[in-house]
């Protein structure tokens, strides 16, 4: 075999094997890709159908209910114009609230509701963890103190 088929065969199995990686993190990519939709896109029927997607809004006043067991709950997300019912099995969030902002990801079943795999709870730009707060407090009595 001549140097130069050589070097061919080599440059034409690198290709392979990069169209081969290409497609496979194409392919892990598509079945993880998470859509976004509001309450009335999913009223409307303009989202996929057995695929997981997400829908976002605020949980609708006077709709949450939970379930004897505790880990069950339903409800209602809305976008102001429309509302769908959500059902989820886990624990919530310690931000979720009724008229609060959520994210639900799940998938859509065949009656209209959404079946949700995760919850999150929106929080606003004003929100601190209290581990932050705490520290905050410490260093301001620290800091208070040593100027004394």
């Amino acid at each position: 075999m001549k140097t130069r088929h050589k070097r061919l065969a080599w440059v034409l199995g690198a290709l392979t094997l990069l169209g081969a990686a290409t497609a496979l993190v194409l392919n892990a990519f598509q079945d993880n890709l998470v859509f976004f939709h509001t309450p009335s896109e999913v009223a409307d029927g303009k989202v996929p159908q057995g695929r997981n997607f997400r829908v976002g809004g605020m949980v609708e006043a006077g709709s949450l209910q939970r379930s004897a067991d505790g880990l069950s709950v339903t409800f209602r997300i809305t976008d102001t114009a429309k509302a769908i019912p959500v059902s989820y099995r886990g624990p919530l969030p310690d931000l979720f609230r009724e008229g609060k902002g959520a994210v639900a990801q799940g998938t859509l079943n065949g009656d209209g509701r959404f079946v949700a795999t995760e919850i999150l709870a929106k929080h606003d730009e004003n929100y601190m963890p209290p581990e932050a707060i705490d520290a905050i407090d410490r260093a301001h009595k620290t800091a208070t103190t040593v100027a004394q």
